[in-house]
């Protein structure tokens, strides 16, 4: 089994404003915003949903085939994947493009003022799943990319009898309703967070209590709360894995994305994937950025151990 990460592949600019927005935004002039602030701080990042699932399943030693469009400014990014031995056979670069990028400012009262550019993102239609990159017997995940693309893959996962799971993320509200609902139908799993979840149910009418007519499980992630595996017969709440220090949850999901499909390879059943994925997801909140973090499996195998009091299988010792 070879795993599919479909999503997309962007440049994160974070930059930190050592004051308050409230102090520089007058209320009464609301409708004619014209305001400038100054930045001591700007980090450029690698992310992505792609990339990040990607960078974590590297740490666990497993390697994964990127699906993506990226633009004429992809050589950082590139070097990276070189450099951690991931395919890029691929990912299209679209030269008329920029890559997909995202501008964060956060202020002392940790607001945020985000602008993005979809760029090559929004054409991922153009590197289609063909059976020249999936197999049968493989594993896709279509994570947050053009909507389009996510549409297609879904259309190609289910027409092939191929296995995948549905993360729309931070995509659904440029889903319709019937769009999302037939991007769900035929899931082997969707997979959100608990805002998301409301949002699928209010676009869809989808409710818990039939869901299981269009995807096999549901998994709902609860931040600090763990999260909560269900199928047609099953339900399990997971305790959240405990990290070192809580230093920026940006990127904690595609890391726990990470951790489950790294589970659903070795045939774990879900109440143990969704403790590997929550021990992955501790360890990407203990460093900023979404591909800064770094273990190894004793560290995890230690640290999955300590919260769950018991043994992961051999492929962690």
């Amino acid at each position: 089994m070879q795993l599919i990460i479909t999503g997309s592949l962007a440049y994160d600019h974070i930059m930190v404003f050592q004051d308050k927005f409230k102090k520089h935004i007058l209320p009464d002039k609301i409708h004619m915003l014209n305001v400038a602030f100054n930045v001591e701080n700007l980090q450029k990042e690698l992310g992505g949903t792609a990339g990040n699932i990607a960078y974590t399943l590297n740490l666990m030693a497993e390697k994964s085939c990127i699906v993506g469009t990226v633009g004429k400014d992809f050589t950082e990014y590139q070097k990276k994947l070189k450099k951690l031995d991931l395919s890029r056979d691929h990912i299209k670069i679209l030269a008329e493009k920029f890559t997909a990028q995202c501008f964060i400012t956060t202020d002392r009262d940790d607001n945020q003022i985000t602008a993005f550019h979809g760029g090559a993102m929004f054409e991922a239609h153009q590197k289609k799943l063909d059976r020249g990159v999936v197999n049968k017997s493989d594993l896709v995940i279509i994570s947050p990319n053009g909507i389009q693309a996510m549409i297609e893959h879904a259309e190609f996962c289910r027409n092939h009898n191929i296995k995948y799971i549905f993360d729309p993320g931070q995509s659904i509200p440029a889903f319709s309703g019937d769009e999302l609902q037939k991007c769900i139908k035929g899931a082997e799993f969707l997979v959100v967070n608990d805002y998301e979840w409301q949002m699928v149910q209010d676009k869809t009418n989808i409710a818990r209590e039939n869901v299981f007519d269009f995807t096999k499980h549901l998994i709902i992630t609860l931040g600090e709360e763990g999260s909560l595996l269900c199928s047609k017969d099953n339900a399990f709440k997971i305790q959240a894995a405990k990290p070192k220090q809580i230093l920026d949850p940006t990127g904690c999901g595609d890391a726990y994305r990470a951790g489950l499909l790294f589970a659903l390879k070795r045939g774990e059943k879900i109440e143990k994937c969704g403790k590997v994925a929550s021990v992955s997801a501790s360890f990407a909140i203990e460093q900023h950025g979404t591909q800064n973090h770094k273990f190894t499996l004793q560290d995890f195998s230690a640290r999955y151990k300590e919260t769950y009091g018991e043994e992961l299988n051999h492929y962690f010792s």
